[in-house]
């Protein structure tokens, strides 16, 4: 596993709380992101993954707490204009636009890099719109020549299998031309092949592209491969954090996810040890 090529902190979230009624999503919450790094956010089901993603990416406002990117305080801003500074992101759930292709479902993603408007497209031969399209269509491209999905350009995002439409989900956020990539468990859902593909466009994009990532991921064999740091998340609340040699090593993490107090003894020869409850 490599290390992160830098100490230049890219993302930071500090004290997140987050509620919904009477239930804590995010208590007291800190992490740090540098940049380049591939960092990766475990915990049991309901731990409050996706929570801290979607505050970090300005879906959910928390209560408490502020979160830094590129060096600017975005807590106040809403998701557009976080996604304008370079803010990328995919969804738990495939979000395509299962009527149109595959080229026209990544060019969405570079709207908000469209100069020309309404008035000035309505000219579209004399004002650089065509050029303009023309050039943000070559960015596309590469993209799509880069996630291997030359062959279902011209498809409907809604015929292609679910493996297929993860990776068009992926191609439209880094259209975006994002600095940080959240991407919201990419591999779920994913037959082995399938991982082994996404966990080799997600370490080129990082180490080709340059673009720090930011994931929501449950296999631990994925997240030990690729991750520079990995921050763990039980009940809402922050557990341990680090290199993922570091975090898979300690007990609070293992009692997370194995329900076990790893700090019991095993129980010597009259079988006096007990697991907690």
């Amino acid at each position: 596993m490599a290390e992160g090529r830098n100490d230049d902190v890219i993302l930071a979230a500090e004290g997140l709380e987050l509620a919904f009624g009477g239930v804590k999503a995010l208590r007291d919450v800190t992490m740090s992101v540098s940049r380049g790094q591939v960092a990766s956010i475990i915990g049991p089901n309901g731990a409050g993954k996706t929570s801290l993603l979607n505050c970090i990416s300005g879906r959910y406002k928390p209560q408490r707490g502020r979160i830094r990117f590129d060096g600017r305080d975005v807590s106040g801003f809403k998701p557009n204009k976080r996604g304008a500074l370079g803010l990328g992101r995919t969804f738990q759930n495939l979000a395509l636009f299962n009527h149109m292709t595959v080229l026209d479902n990544i060019m969405v993603g570079r709207h908000h890099l469209l100069k020309n408007n309404f008035i000035t497209g309505s000219v579209y031969w004399f004002t650089g719109a065509q050029r303009e399209e023309l050039d943000h269509r070559k960015e596309v491209e590469d993209i799509i020549d880069f996630l291997e999905i030359t062959h279902i350009r011209k498809a409907k995002a809604g015929t292609l299998s679910y493996g297929l439409r993860k990776r068009v989900e992926l191609a439209r956020a880094v259209a975006l031309k994002p600095k940080l990539l959240l991407l919201d468990e990419p591999m779920a859902g994913m037959n082995h092949e399938e991982k082994e593909d996404m966990a080799r466009y997600i370490l080129d994009l990082n180490e080709e592209w340059g673009l720090t990532v930011v994931m929501i991921e449950h296999d631990m064999g994925v997240v030990m491969d690729i991750s520079h740091r990995v921050t763990v998340l039980d009940f809402g609340e922050k557990i341990a954090e680090g290199s993922p040699d570091d975090v898979m090593g300690n007990p609070r993490v293992m009692e997370a996810y194995l329900g076990e107090d790893t700090n019991a003894a095993a129980g010597d020869d009259n079988g006096r040890g007990t697991a907690a409850s």
